[in-house]
């Protein structure tokens, strides 16, 4: 809803505001100047980008209208899984939790939240270090130097996709000029014509900066801005299972690891102590 909104704002003021000071719509349909500019700009984007790149174009669009996918309720959700992994191993020991971990598709434990039993790399992060925990490693320091390690990997994949969208939004303006130069050399091979056929001639051909600079700063720049945004607002959740795991490791007990992963929220979606009290108040029991 939000970037419908900014695209019917952009669109409403640019192409209103022309309208009421005089000027002519129609004369901005230049589709071969369009083609020019987003032909070459796709063009351009498959030659500067691996394939994982590329593959990721859908979900990219996918992630820009539908926002963030992690609401509070999804980090209450979040703060309540962790409170029950924490709770079932001070009460039954490590070992309790190695039949959700080595399974985790047919955990009792982990579908018992399940926006958290969805996202596969939450699953597969919490399980992996765990894993490990299990197997005797728990210094604190290198499992924090490992979980940064990994954190950053998954931020590099996700700015790529941000790199990619901004290189766009930098080149457009440039291939709008590109577009405009040819609309010139076209107006040149009919210099002989009226000035009236020659004015027509020219306002296309600056059509082509136009449209460049419009969709650069109108549409591709912003999107990019809102990716890195999103991504960003997204690590939080990462980032607070990996400061919940630290702390457990850490020798916290389950009610201070869960205080230590809510702090790492950001404040918009940060639940209060009280609301993530009663939520873990209310798990189920877990085998």
């Amino acid at each position: 809803m939000r970037l419908i909104i900014g695209v019917i704002v952009v669109f409403a003021c640019v192409f209103g505001g022309y309208s009421a000071m005089g000027g002519h719509v129609e004369v901005l349909w230049q589709p071969f100047e369009f083609v020019i500019i987003l032909g070459a700009a796709i063009g351009a984007f498959i030659i500067g980008n691996t394939g994982p790149v590329l593959k990721a174009v859908p979900s990219m669009f996918g992630t820009l209208i539908k926002g963030p996918k992690f609401n509070k309720a999804a980090y209450v959700e979040l703060l309540g899984v962790q409170f029950a992994m924490y709770k079932l191993i001070q009460q039954k020991g490590i070992l309790g939790i190695e039949p959700h971990i080595e399974d985790p598709h047919n955990s009792t434990l982990f579908n018992a939240f399940p926006s958290f039993a969805k996202n596969h790399h939450a699953v597969e992060f919490v399980c992996d270090y765990m894993r490990m925990v299990t197997m005797g490693s728990n210094n604190v320091h290198e499992m924090d130097a490992l979980m940064d390690e990994e954190l950053e990997t998954h931020h590099q994949e996700q700015e790529r996709i941000v790199s990619s969208m901004q290189s766009i939004a930098d080149g457009t303006p440039a291939l709008g000029i590109v577009a405009a130069v040819l609309g010139v050399i076209k107006t040149m091979g009919a210099i002989t014509e009226p000035p009236e056929v020659l004015g027509h001639l020219i306002g296309g051909a600056l059509v082509g900066t136009f449209f460049g600079v419009f969709v650069a700063y109108g549409f591709f720049g912003p999107m990019a801005q809102s990716l890195k945004n999103i991504f960003e607002a997204e690590s939080k959740y990462y980032l607070s299972l990996k400061v919940g795991l630290l702390a457990h490791i850490g020798g916290q007990p389950p009610v201070m690891a869960v205080e230590f992963a809510r702090k790492a929220l950001m404040s918009e979606v940060r639940p209060t102590f009280a609301e993530v009290e009663a939520a873990t108040a209310n798990l189920p029991a877990t085998a």
